[in-house]
């Protein structure tokens, strides 16, 4: 009950954390006078994985890269079979050819890539410059489409300041930063405890735990955002969140564990749940593809997809 009581604080902190970071972050790039467009790319499509970011580096530092690695691809999958399957049942959800083009071909390529890079058993630091390159190349490429095209990341900030009201002075704008980021620090380091009190009370693996519940837990930014869209029949929104995580969780977060400490993956990962982030990412792309869009059937498919893959996760695979 303790460890349970740890686990769903540290959530909570991470939460609150990152909902003040992005707030402040917004803020002071208002004023700093950084374009709407940036600011919606980096800031909001990837702001919302800063709790993956802070429990997987953390987590790597700390010796414990089934729970740095099981994090991140364990918020992939429920990126898109738990957080987008609830919101195709909300509403049927539409995508621009840019994005489907772009993004969704993207998170595809991410997880070939690491499939490649786990090859070996293990993430090493070459490895995480090469992830961090690709999403330095993603960047440049986003940006320089967005001007191109409909600028639809600046939606995401409309989305955001619609739902949080920002910062209004330069006090608030850094306490909003320093608090946030306090917060995300803290919350990892007592999700961490719990998780692996948890994992060692149930006899399961930390790679098990790092896959579920600290994976659903640090996607929770993802999934208030994400919804929320769905409601305001905002699919640009909710989808291009999804996608923009996604890449940045394998790209950017990934890349900076393996950077900071090299990281051996579990066996579970490399037999089961890496194939299952690669299928979910090509059957996410296929749905997408026919007919531009997301069907509540389809949402339906993800969200049942997502409940066998809970179930094996723990039956079959928990040890």
């Amino acid at each position: 009950m303790i460890n349970l009581l740890f686990l769903l604080l540290g959530v909570g902190l991470l939460t609150i954390g990152g909902e003040a970071l992005i707030r402040g972050s917004l803020a002071a790039s208002k004023r700093l006078g950084v374009s709407p467009l940036l600011s919606g790319l980096v800031i909001v499509g990837f702001g919302t994985s800063a709790p993956e970011l802070v429990v997987s580096v953390n987590a790597a530092l700390n010796q414990q890269p089934d729970i740095a690695i099981g994090n991140i691809v364990g918020s992939n999958i429920g990126n898109v079979l738990l957080i987008l399957g609830i919101c195709a049942l909300i509403a049927p959800m539409t995508i621009k050819p840019l994005a489907l083009r772009r993004d969704a071909v993207t998170v595809v390529a991410a997880s070939i890539f690491f499939l490649v890079l786990v090859g070996g058993s293990s993430l090493g630091r070459a490895d995480g410059v090469f992830l961090l390159i690709s999403l330095l190349v993603y960047l440049i490429w986003a940006y320089r489409s967005e001007r191109i095209h409909a600028p639809s990341a600046e939606l995401n900030i409309a989305e955001v300041e619609e739902v949080h009201e920002l910062p209004k002075s330069v006090g608030w704008t850094v306490t909003a930063v320093i608090i946030g980021l306090l917060l995300l620090i803290s919350g990892s380091q007592v999700l961490l405890i719990g998780a692996v009190g948890i994992a060692e009370s149930l006899g399961v693996s930390e790679a098990v735990i790092g896959l579920t519940l600290v994976a659903v837990g640090t996607s929770l930014p993802e999934l208030s955002i994400s919804v929320i869209a769905a409601l305001r029949r905002h699919a640009d929104v909710a989808i291009g969140n999804i996608l923009g995580s996604n890449i940045f969780n394998l790209f950017g977060i990934l890349g900076v564990s393996a950077l900071l400490q090299p990281l051996p993956v579990h066996v579970r990962i490399l037999q089961f749940d890496q194939w299952v982030m690669l299928a979910s990412s090509v059957l996410l792309f296929l749905f997408l593809y026919t007919g531009r869009r997301l069907s509540r059937l389809e949402g339906g498919v993800l969200l049942a997809a997502y409940g066998v893959y809970i179930g094996l996760s723990f039956i079959v695979f928990g040890g």
